[in-house]
């Protein structure tokens, strides 16, 4: 008989890792909020010209958004298969949360400035990452 499919941990922790990328965007475009665009406001007309304009923190923001992305499909994957092959739930589900926390302190890192740290935790999330597609090897 078939376990009752259920909305696991791991799959809420797919959609908090999902929507990362967008709160980054949100902090790099809060640059230009409350401007009009003449006066250097966010442009939704050519929004890549003016995200390419950013620096300091919001620009660094702007380039974790890129890498949020980047991360996404390794994660989405690792999780899915790892259900597919029933891997431990608890495990799965431990690591899956370890990721996302690691990402958003990835994401902190970066915009604060703070490359070696940043590329440290970017290091442990990937590592947790592999951990989470072999959890069903244990």
């Amino acid at each position: 008989m078939e376990p009752t499919l259920r909305f696991t941990v791991a799959y809420w922790c797919v959609l908090v890792a999902a929507l990362l990328p967008y709160v980054c965007a949100y902090l790099a475009k809060s640059a230009g909020f409350g401007k009009p665009r003449k006066q250097g406001g966010y442009d939704n007309d050519h929004p890549r010209a003016w995200l390419r304009k950013l620096t300091d923190w919001h620009a660094r923001a702007d380039a974790a958004q890129a890498n949020s992305f980047e991360a996404l499909p390794f994660f989405i994957g690792a999780v899915i298969i790892a259900h597919q092959l029933r891997a431990p739930q608890t495990m799965l589900d431990i690591l899956a949360v370890l990721f996302v926390t690691l990402r958003i302190i990835y994401i902190a890192m970066y915009v604060a400035g703070l490359a070696t740290v940043r590329s440290l935790i970017w290091a442990a999330a990937f590592v947790v990452n592999v951990g989470i597609l072999l959890t069903a090897l244990y």
